[in-house]
Order: C-alpha cells, then sequence, then structure tokens
C-alpha cells in the first residue's frame, strides 16, 4: 500500500456570498482556475503529472453545472490528458475529495493528485439546484413524518438536547471572530491565503471577519428559524440560532496537492503532513448535524489515538450548537476547538469547506508544533467525514 502525503494546500480569501461581495463578479470556474495555479505554482510541478483532480461542489446548477474542476483545470492551462470529477457530499465536498484521493494513492491508482472545491454563493445561491422540488420522495417523507425539517430548525434540536443556551452560542461566536481577526492581524493566515484577481484589483484578505462583534450584539437579532408551526411541533425549542451564531453565506476555493512516497522523491516535493485515519459515517437525519460525534469517535479507533493526543481540532462551525455539543459530548479540550476562528467568522462556502479547513489546520500545527490535528465536517442528510493527519 503507498502511502499518500499532503505536499501543499490552499485557500481563496473568504468573501461574502452576495451581491457586492469581493467575488461576485467572478465566475467560479476563474476562481478556482486561479487557485489550482496557485497551487501549481508553489510546488513547482508540471501540471501534465497530475493523474486527476477531485472537487467538492454542492450547488451543481448554472455556472458550476458543467464539472466546474475539468473547466476550472483547462482554464488554468492544463494539459488537456489531465482529467476530472465533481464530489457532492454536501458541506464535507471536498474533505470527500481529500480521502477518495488519499485512498487512491493508498490503493495505487494514482501518485499524484490534487482534490479541492469551490462554492460560489453569490452566483449559484444555496439550494437553487432543486428547482422548487421535492428532494426527498414519498418513501422517506413517510418514514419521517410530518418531515424532514431545515439545518436550522436541526440546530435547534441540538441545542435543546444538549442544553445550550442562546448566550453560549453567542459568546462562542464572538470569539470565532475574535480568533480569526487574531489570526489576520498577526499574519496567521499568509502561507494558507492565496490572491485573488477580480475585475476590479487583487483580494487577499478575509472580508468576512467582523472585528468588535460580543456576545451583547449577538444578542440583539432574531432568531432564524422560528415560526408558529416550527413551536408547536418541536415545543421542547428554545429557538436561540440566529445568522450571527451560524456560518456565513460564502464564496470560495481551495485545493490540496496529495503525492505517493514514490512520486515525491521522484519530483523532489517536502510533504508537510501523512494521514492517519479517515471515516465517513451517517446519523439521526431529524437532528441532522451530530454526525461529528460517532465520525470523530471512530476515526479515533481507527488510528489508535485518545482525544488528549490531539493538538488541533476543526469541527465545522456550521451553526454554534454543533461544535459546542460536538466538545460537550466527547469532552473535548476547547482551547484547542477552532483555534483559528471558524466558518461563523471566516464562511462556509459549501464545497470548498472541507479543504479551507485542512488548510487553516495544517497551518495552524506548523505555527505552533502540534502534531496531530482531527478535522470533521457535519453534513446534510445526516452525515460527517472525520479526518485525522499528522504534521510532519
Amino acid at each position: 500500500m503507498s502511502t499518500p502525503f499532503i505536499i501543499d494546500v490552499v485557500r481563496t480569501p473568504m468573501a461574502k456570498g452576495k451581491a457586492g461581495g469581493a467575488f461576485h463578479t467572478v465566475h467560479p470556474v476563474e476562481l478556482l482556475a486561479q487557485t489550482l495555479q496557485a497551487l501549481i505554482a508553489r510546488s513547482g510541478i508540471d501540471p501534465g503529472e497530475i493523474d486527476d483532480v477531485l472537487m467538492g461542489c454542492v450547488s451543481q446548477g448554472g455556472e458550476q453545472s458543467g464539472n466546474v474542476g475539468r473547466m476550472a483545470l483547462l482554464a488554468a492551462g492544463f494539459p488537456v490528458h489531465v482529467p476530472a470529477t465533481v464530489i457532492e457530499r454536501k458541506c464535507g465536498s471536498s474533505q470527500q475529495a481529500v480521502h477518495f484521493a488519499a485512498q487512491g494513492i493508498a490503493a495505487g491508482a494514482y501518485d499524484l493528485v490534487i482534490a479541492g472545491g469551490v462554492e460560489s454563493m453569490s452566483r449559484i445561491p444555496m439550494g437553487s439546484a432543486r428547482m422548487g422540488m421535492d428532494p426527498y420522495g414519498p418513501t422517506i417523507n413517510a418514514r419521517y413524518a410530518p418531515g424532514l425539517v431545515s439545518q436550522g430548525i436541526s440546530a435547534e434540536l441540538i441545542a435543546a438536547k444538549w442544553n445550550i443556551t442562546r448566550n453560549d452560542m453567542d459568546e462562542y461566536s464572538a470569539e470565532s471572530h475574535r480568533k480569526a481577526f487574531e489570526m489576520q492581524n498577526s499574519g496567521g493566515f499568509h502561507n494558507e491565503i492565496i490572491p485573488i484577481r477580480t475585475g476590479s484589483g487583487i483580494v487577499e484578505r478575509d472580508e468576512t471577519i467582523r472585528p468588535g462583534t460580543t456576545a451583547e450584539s449577538l444578542s440583539l437579532l432574531h432568531t432564524a428559524f422560528e415560526s408558529s408551526d416550527e413551536r408547536d411541533r418541536f415545543p421542547q425549542i428554545s429557538w436561540s440560532v440566529t445568522a450571527g451564531n451560524s456560518s456565513q453565506l460564502t464564496d470560495g476555493a481551495s485545493a490540496m496537492l496529495l503525492a505517493s512516497e514514490k512520486a515525491a522523491k521522484r519530483l523532489g516535493l517536502t510533504p508537510r503532513a501523512r494521514f492517519a485515519a479517515f471515516d465517513v459515517i451517517g446519523d439521526d437525519p431529524l437532528l441532522m448535524l451530530t454526525a461529528p460525534i460517532p465520525a470523530t469517535r471512530r476515526v479515533l479507533k481507527k488510528s489508535g489515538l485518545d482525544i488528549g493526543d490531539i493538538d488541533h481540532f476543526e469541527v465545522n462551525e456550521a451553526f454554534a450548537s454543533v461544535p459546542l455539543a460536538w466538545a460537550r459530548e466527547l469532552d473535548a479540550d476547547m482551547t484547542r476547538l477552532n483555534p483559528r476562528g471558524g466558518a461563523i467568522a471566516l464562511g462556509h462556502p459549501l464545497g470548498a469547506s472541507g479543504t479551507r479547513l485542512m488548510a487553516t489546520m495544517l497551518n495552524g500545527l506548523e505555527q505552533c508544533g502540534g502534531r496531530y490535528g482531527l478535522q470533521s465536517m457535519c453534513e446534510a442528510g445526516g452525515m460527517a467525514n472525520a479526518t485525522i493527519i499528522e504534521r510532519l
């Protein structure tokens, strides 16, 4: 079995996923193409050496409908013989792309592969690929009658189950902005962010971070998912989820270069990390966002590590209740959880978030001297990926 290594991983700045955001005039193919160009330039390799390009993307409609990975690599100037495919495992799409890439190297199918993702939420709104249709079908609707719910309601149900208060979520969210702003000001994100050209200039910094955010200011926001029907259906919910303690709609792309040991030696590439274990699992589709908990337990068991052995945790901040419930259930050290801020401050470009988190985690391990990092991502439908990497 060939050992897969992480050679490099980069991300774009995170831009507000709405009209007026830094990337709202940039076609998603162009956004991803510039990311691929930067990744290749940093390694100095010939792009013709790449065996495959695996890209995550959730809303595969409109401008993201034509195999965005293939179009982006062609736009980036890669030789035409390099193939690509697009992977959709909801918010974990690019993390799953990394798993498939590493597993392909381990199986001997690849020597050099790129995994990553892209999402332009300003140009292709979340949910637009459904075209207003029911995505479940009659059997699912019957099994989970009176019906599955939105992720926002699931986040409320998690808060109720783990007794997480509105103040808990608002304090956590304010900390996400504080930590991200601290990293931005200290240059902590410098090695992971690549500049992006737009029609109006160069974007080099995340625009989603709101310095000065406090729990008090967040407490003034209205709840986002409360309605009379949902109040009747879920009397246990105290209604605490707001736009301020949820992830931001965001435009962004990210990409990772992986290599076999043989390819790394042949091309003179220095690995930054190796993979210690992978997991993907399903959980209750009504609670929906709890699967990082069993995924973490299984990936730790596979690796032979304990929770205390992990120096850096990245648990996607889809909603503040998700990492808070995860930490309470697993008794994790909160100082190691999303220590550079998370999606509440940095945003959540759905298909790109998996490798965005990996870029942030690997740079965090390198800058702080940590050894092991564990990443997990809740996914619609009640699933989660989990990955443990070891810094080299």
